[in-house]
């Protein structure tokens, strides 16, 4: 019999990021750097998780090397809507950011959250860095890779595009 595990996994961001991939953290992210108005689909009333990823790498060393098999949520069960994200986003970068309202897609989900609950009892496993913790993480390489080390927070100055993001993995 062969033993298969299953990791599946939720909304992951952290540094190295691929800048302009369409996720919406690194969307909201990018976007305040470049003093873009956010994107916002919708009412902003959606809800996601969000998990950093060093919590992921945890979650999937503790499957790859534990004995238990089957499929396993790793993700952050903890929800923001979408306006909750920007605002956090917001407070991160830069207060001042806009928001931009977009008409939402049919088939967006309104509610996406992990249950971790076998990820906790059989892995002993749960995500410990929190979204206001591993932003400013995100937030810090982002402004390196779009402005360069020598970037100073209040300049106006348009970046150059950054270099395309050709890897179809989760890291540039």
């Amino acid at each position: 019999m062969i033993q298969v595990r299953i990791a599946r996994i939720f909304n992951t961001y952290g540094p190295r990021m691929c800048i302009d991939d369409g996720r919406v953290v690194s969307n909201f992210v990018a976007q305040a750097l470049r003093k873009e108005p956010m994107t916002v689909y919708g009412d902003g009333k959606q809800t996601r998780s969000f998990q950093y990823v060093s919590d992921l790498v945890e979650g999937l060393m503790r499957l790859m090397e534990g004995e238990h098999v089957g499929p396993f949520n790793l993700g952050n069960p903890g929800e923001f809507t979408m306006l909750e994200l920007a605002k956090v986003v917001q407070e991160t970068i830069d207060p001042d950011a806009k928001i931009e309202y977009r008409p939402n897609t049919e088939d967006d989900p309104h509610k996406r959250k992990p249950d971790i609950t076998k990820a906790k009892d059989l892995l002993g496993w749960q995500p410990k860095v929190s979204l206001q913790k591993g932003l400013p993480l995100m937030v810090s390489d982002f402004r390196k890779r779009i402005f360069g080390d020598h970037k100073e927070a209040g300049s106006t100055t348009t970046p150059p595009p950054p270099p395309p993001c050709n890897n179809p993995s989760f890291l540039c």
